[in-house]
């Protein structure tokens, strides 16, 4: 039942589910892909649950820019390593 939906999670666009599941498909194939993304549902439904709070979307960008800031902090750090003096940026 799980897959199930999370094979129509993946179907909507624009969505933090559907770019969850294009960033897993192309390294896991498409079954992983799917029950990780049904292990998120289930994940954010007993978050739901336990909180007693409503659904937020995160939107089909959210991992986009996490990945932005984690690969700007990741490059400031090995510049630094290297002897680099660099100031962080105002982001």
């Amino acid at each position: 039942m799980i897959v199930q939906c999370a094979w129509a999670a993946t179907r909507t666009k624009g969505t933090y589910l559907r770019s969850k599941y294009d960033s897993l498909v192309g390294r896991r194939g498409k079954k992983r892909a799917l029950i990780a993304v049904g292990h998120k549902i289930l994940i954010a439904a007993y978050f739901i649950l336990k909180n007693k709070e409503i659904y937020k979307e995160l939107g089909g960008g959210y991992l986009d820019k996490i990945t932005i800031k984690k690969q700007i902090k990741r490059h400031l750090q090995r510049l630094r390593e290297l002897g680099v003096d660099v100031s962080q940026p105002a982001a």
